[in-house]
């Protein structure tokens, strides 16, 4: 792993320190540069991270109720072979996003 040292505000390195276990994430999360619905899950994570979460609630963490929904709804649409290329890029951002997850759940659990 590569360290980088950046300078910040003050004001925005409090804003940091809560999250500093997590600003990979939230920054792989952020790079991702989405183009459609999938960037409210990544929002939804990126909270997450921010509410400095501890390793139990990491490893029991699942996205909302909506974005699952949303999920089974696309699979649904491809395995049909009806996604439109906008919902075919979705699919491949929330791929992303759930590739980004199981590596961070799996880093946490070889932490602990």
């Amino acid at each position: 792993m590569v360290q980088i040292t950046i300078q910040v505000t003050e004001q925005l390195a409090k804003q940091l320190q809560p999250m500093s276990d997590w600003l990979p994430t939230i920054l792989e999360l952020s790079l991702i540069r989405f183009k459609t619905p999938a960037v409210q899950t990544a929002s939804e994570i990126m909270d997450f991270l921010a509410s400095s979460p501890d390793s139990a609630d990491l490893l029991n963490y699942h996205v909302s109720d909506r974005a699952q929904e949303r999920l089974q709804r696309l699979l649904a649409i491809n395995q049909a072979g009806l996604a439109s290329p906008e919902e075919q890029t979705e699919l491949d951002e929330i791929s992303q996003i759930e590739h980004i997850i199981i590596m961070l759940k799996a880093q946490n659990n070889t932490s602990n």
